[in-house]
């Protein structure tokens, strides 16, 4: 069956937007995907009927406690986990450096902490820190610079018996590389280590089963598959009963609530609800579980077909260096410089010239910005594709880039 792209578009209502007259091409799904409108709608639906805060005896309480629960079983049919397993925040990066606090008392001194030069920093930085209170030693598994992807072969010598946690992302928000982490998640068992995934970038384009993976902590971010901005922490519930969670002292200490600290977005959390719904609606299956898993394979099949063609375009441009793994699974994210010209020059002109928003930055993929060498042009620009994107909208960035080139680059070589 052909992909509904009309039918995925009509969700969208930011794509009716026009400026002076033009559409706007959405290719900065990495940095955060335009809004369902059944997420809008359930965002509206929340706050037109009433808020109010939690565990109350009054209707409106009772109907937001209701929401939460509610949000909490589409996340789990999602991702594959207990709904008592999910619990909100308001961002991954928040959320994470609250765990990282939380797991204080697990690291001790000279024990070893794993992290990655490919990641974004939200999933270093939180763990970075924790060792440094602890005292622990942080190791890094490498990047290989040819290849954009993990160097896996010397797992046993990185993750050992001193290791206490490793923290590694499913999929980069630059290259687009989606890393094994059912190996790496494997091997730190071996050692009896806790592991946190960071699957920000990968929730919107893969379809996940967090119970396979097998990790003690999954992150993810709403607004990047088609919500509002709502951080999502999925903790394993052997380990979420024994966090030593930092909060007020009055605040519940059960699970989920005891992560979320302080009163949550209840309107943004009724918007996930909205955009998984919305990944439902392409599925098909007896359960809404198949139907999810459904609809991201049918997300996933799609965009393969919108990323083949810009893959072998990127690589026909001589102009052009891509940063992207030449084999394995990737997410639809293409990064790239054009020689030594500033980047945000190329994003600027295709800002103003055809309305595109690609984006241009390191990404917060710091480590392995500087490794690649990316900052002397202002690291790189970054086109991502979401489900609504089409073939024509693909067209118009291959016509829009190769302008760019033949006016801002060729002349000036040559």
């Amino acid at each position: 069956m052909d992909f509904p792209i009309e039918q995925v578009r009509s969700r969208f209502p930011a794509l009716n937007r026009l400026d002076h007259e033009k559409q706007i091409l959405y290719f900065d799904g990495p940095g955060g995907t335009q809004m369902a409108d059944y997420a809008i709608e359930s965002m509206y639906r929340y706050i037109r009927n009433g808020m109010a805060n939690l565990h109350g005896t009054f209707k409106t309480s009772i109907e937001t406690d209701a929401v939460l629960d509610e949000a909490r079983g589409w996340v789990s049919d999602l991702l594959g986990c207990k709904p008592m397993e999910v619990a909100f925040g308001a961002n991954m990066t928040t959320l994470a450096f609250s765990i990282a606090r939380s797991l204080s008392s697990f690291i001790a001194e000279g024990d070893e902490i794993v992290v990655t030069e490919l990641d974004h920093r939200a999933n270093v930085d939180p763990w970075i820190t924790l060792a440094k209170d602890r005292g622990a030693v942080v190791k890094f598994i490498k990047l290989d610079p040819e290849t954009y992807t993990l160097k896996l072969d010397s797992l046993n010598e990185l993750i050992t018996a001193k290791t206490k946690l490793v923290a590694v992302g499913m999929s980069s928000n630059v290259t687009g590389t989606v890393t094994d982490v059912k190996a790496i998640v494997k091997r730190a068992k071996e050692v009896h280590s806790l592991t946190v995934i960071d699957a920000v970038h990968a929730v919107p384009h893969l379809p996940i089963d967090i119970k396979d993976i097998g990790c003690d902590i999954f992150l993810c971010s709403a607004y990047k598959f088609f919500g509002p901005h709502v951080g999502i922490a999925v903790v394993a519930q052997s380990l979420f009963e024994r966090l030593p969670v930092y909060k007020l002292e009055p605040a519940p200490a059960e699970i989920p609530y005891k992560l979320e600290t302080g009163t949550q977005n209840h309107e943004g959390i009724a918007g996930v609800i909205g955009a998984i719904k919305f990944i439902e609606e392409l599925g098909e299956g007896p359960t809404r579980r198949e139907r999810l898993l459904s609809g991201m394979r049918s997300i996933e099949k799609y965009e393969n077909e919108l990323s083949d063609e810009i893959e072998s375009f990127l690589k026909s441009l001589p102009e052009i260096r891509l940063f992207r793994a030449p084999s394995g699974p990737k997410t639809p994210t293409f990064a790239f410089t054009i020689g030594q010209q500033n980047s945000r020059k190329a994003t600027a002109w295709l800002a103003k010239q055809y309305n595109m928003c690609v984006a241009d930055g390191d990404f917060y993929a710091s480590t392995m910005a500087g490794i690649l060498g990316v900052y002397s042009v202002g690291g790189w620009i970054r086109i991502g594709l979401a489900p609504y994107n089409t073939k024509e909208e693909v067209q118009q960035f291959k016509k829009g880039l190769e302008t760019y080139l033949e006016q801002n680059y060729k002349k000036v070589m040559f």
